[in-house]
């Protein structure tokens, strides 16, 4: 397939080289161009905005940061659908709302284009060894043609029901990643003020029923004071905040998460935006004026 990748961030380059790898012809943009030189290396090509990227294209993938990014790159002046043709396919795996996912599958089928909202899971681990959770929002036909891209970058590949649905079920994926998060940091701080050995302390609750991907792949990162992101605090804030917005328009009270998003909001407003998700514990430990590690 010819297909063009817009977004090359800490997941989307990974994801972007897995389908070049796989032999389809793969055109990128990115507001960074530096950050697209290793797969125009192996063969990928540039484009200057992303309606070049997509001129031509078979299926175009957005991986961005942020709802108004994706706006601005499906949506808007030089945006992506209005250089799409007929029976072509857009793809985005941007973690972003529901009803935008919505609003462009509704504009992708009045010009005859598929669309299809695919959030994933699994962060940088995740993308680089193309093991992803895909949560997919879409037509059953859709998701069928998207088939041969999303199987290239995720091993769980589930149709969750029609567009919007996929955001959906990234919201509940990232509410039970921050009641994790939120747990595992406030158990390692207790753990270490405690006078306990954290490592030793993984050993016994890492095989009971504490044990969690969260504990078995970032909770060593915490230890060895590694706070570089698989995902970034700025992102989460945003997911969070997408949650509570849903939860809202659900008539429902989530307190865990409306704590969780002012915690990582507070770790971000403290030099924190930049670092992976596993950094909330800088931000407990400086809420009780405690060091770490």
């Amino acid at each position: 397939m010819k297909i063009a990748w817009i977004g090359l961030g800490v997941m989307g380059r990974s994801m972007a080289g897995h389908l070049l790898r796989a032999g389809h012809e793969v055109g990128v943009f990115t507001r960074t161009p530096s950050t697209a030189d290793n797969l125009i290396e192996q063969g990928a090509t540039w484009s200057d905005t992303p309606a070049d990227a997509a001129a031509g294209a078979d299926a175009v993938c957005t991986m961005v940061g942020y709802p108004a990014d994706l706006r601005s790159v499906a949506l808007g002046e030089g945006g992506a659908l209005a250089a799409m043709t007929a029976d072509s396919l857009f793809v985005d795996f941007t973690t972003s709302q529901p009803a935008l996912a919505v609003e462009i599958a509704e504009a992708a089928t009045s010009r005859g284009v598929d669309a299809v909202d695919a959030p994933v899971s699994g962060g940088d681990v995740g993308a680089r060894n193309a093991s992803l959770s895909i949560m997919v929002g879409a037509t059953a036909d859709a998701f069928e043609r998207a088939r041969p891209i999303l199987d290239v970058v995720g091993s769980t590949v589930v149709r969750q029901g029609p567009p919007g649905s996929g955001q959906h079920t990234k919201a509940v994926n990232q509410i039970l990643v921050a009641g994790t998060m939120l747990g595992l940091s406030e158990a390692l701080l207790y753990a270490q003020q405690a006078g306990l050995d954290a490592s030793t302390v993984l050993e016994s609750v890492g095989g009971g029923a504490a044990a969690s991907w969260t504990l078995a792949n970032l909770a060593p990162r915490v230890l060895d004071g590694d706070f570089e992101p698989g995902f970034y605090v700025e992102h989460f804030v945003k997911d969070l905040e997408i949650a509570l917005d849903g939860a809202d328009q659900l008539g429902l009270d989530l307190p865990m998460v409306d704590l969780a998003r002012r915690l990582y909001a507070d770790l971000a407003d403290n030099d924190g935006a930049r670092h992976g998700t596993q950094a909330l514990i800088l931000e407990l430990a400086r809420r009780n004026s405690v060091a770490w590690p």
